[in-house]
């Protein structure tokens, strides 16, 4: 595959051939914090950015350092992942024939 598509947020190359994924994902929640810190490692927040939750639901965490947030994403849950899992996993419940109003 060739560079980003021209027209697209992160045609600066930063994303590659993930640029128009990044982009659909930045039109469905909020622009995409940089993925590395200035050693290169990953970004707590970029993390909670893929994983749609909401700004500072981890990384604004008192006395929570980067070790502990990414552990903590880590084994979080993806919010729409679970939700996805739930409607395919769980048996519809069958209404209750004593509750029936006549």
């Amino acid at each position: 595959m060739g560079g980003d598509a021209p027209g697209i947020r992160g045609s600066d190359g930063r994303w590659g051939a993930y640029a128009a994924a990044i982009t659909r994902w930045e039109t469905l929640t909020r622009p995409a914090p940089p993925p590395t810190d200035a050693a290169g490692r990953l970004r707590a927040d970029f993390v909670e950015w893929m994983q749609g939750l909401e700004p500072g639901w981890v990384t604004a965490t008192p006395g929570l350092g980067r070790p502990a947030q990414l552990t903590a994403l880590g084994n979080g849950v993806v919010p729409q992942q679970a939700t996805q899992a739930m409607q395919l996993l769980a048996p519809p419940f069958p209404r209750c024939p004593r509750c029936t109003t006549a």
